[in-house]
């Protein structure tokens, strides 16, 4: 269930216009599936869980505006009315009952007001649906490893690293693109199983609204449903060690047709990687 209403997003993208007007800055709306210049908010979202999140930090930007108003509101009316030069004899009033009781009651009204739609979304983020497809991701210092199993016509895994400048593609970002991408189909419910094998790592997609710790030993899980096509960008969110920025996440979303036609390719291109290696063992000499 989505927080915000669509005209309550329209006014906060006019607020954000204005804003980007006044810092004199020409575009200031964040793009899908990767950062832009000068973005002022979070990425487009193209799954129904990264629209909850964008609607709910929306909201709490709003209501922690209108405290801040409200507050600002307070001080001036106290500056002004209560000044010295209004008041030269102090009230020594030391207790108000209504004052008191409001104090109490409005914070804890706000906190209901943030914990209800926060339950909500958590979850939405922790109870994962029926997977149509399930893709394991570890983290290594400092690549990806993404592995399909064999029951959904994958078993394969393959190396996903940085690719270097002069191996760019046209359409891949500096920093941002991959030399093996993680790919699935569009509309399908994705769940990914994240772990590490070395230090701790953090997938994070944010135009899929998900970041999760990988921790060796444990595997997390975490979900999405892209409900359009591209290419999407992510990075590891955790300060894990003097490569940490060089492993980016990239992950393609085509139709099922393209989908099916990848997953042969791959299992010819990746064979080698679905099997251990030979154990060799030195010879005496």
């Amino acid at each position: 269930m989505r927080i915000e209403t669509s005209g309550l997003r329209s006014v906060t993208a006019l607020f954000g216009a204005a804003v980007a007007l006044v810092l004199g800055i020409s575009e200031a709306v964040a793009g899908t599936g990767a950062p832009t210049p000068w973005e002022t908010g979070m990425q487009g979202m193209v799954t129904e869980l990264g629209q909850n999140v964008s609607d709910f930090h929306t909201y709490l930007v709003w209501l922690i505006t209108a405290i801040c108003l409200f507050v600002l509101a307070l001080i001036v009316i106290i500056v002004v009315r209560f000044n010295e030069n209004r008041n030269t004899v102090p009230s020594r009033t030391t207790h108000n009952t209504l004052l008191e009781v409001a104090w109490t009651i409005v914070p804890v009204l706000i906190l209901v007001a943030i914990a209800i739609p926060s339950f909500r979304l958590l979850r939405q983020q922790l109870i994962i649906p029926p997977a149509d497809i399930v893709v394991k991701a570890t983290g290594y210092s400092w690549y990806w490893g993404y592995e399909y199993p064999e029951d959904q016509g994958g078993g394969f895994k393959f190396d996903s690293n940085m690719a270097e400048e002069k191996d760019l593609k046209p359409d891949q970002p500096r920093l941002l693109g991959v030399d093996n991408a993680m790919v699935v189909p569009v509309g399908k419910n994705v769940r990914v199983q994240v772990t590490a094998a070395d230090v701790i790592h953090a997938f994070a997609l944010p135009s899929f609204g998900v970041k999760v710790d990988a921790i060796p030993g444990r595997l997390n899980e975490t979900w999405f449903r892209a409900e359009k096509e591209g290419v999407y960008y992510g990075q590891c969110s955790e300060l894990c060690g003097n490569g940490h920025p060089y492993m980016p996440i990239e992950i393609r979303v085509v139709s099922e047709q393209q989908y099916a036609a990848w997953l042969a390719e791959a299992k010819q291109k990746f064979a080698s990687t679905g099997a251990p290696a030979p154990v060799k063992f030195a010879t005496a000499q």
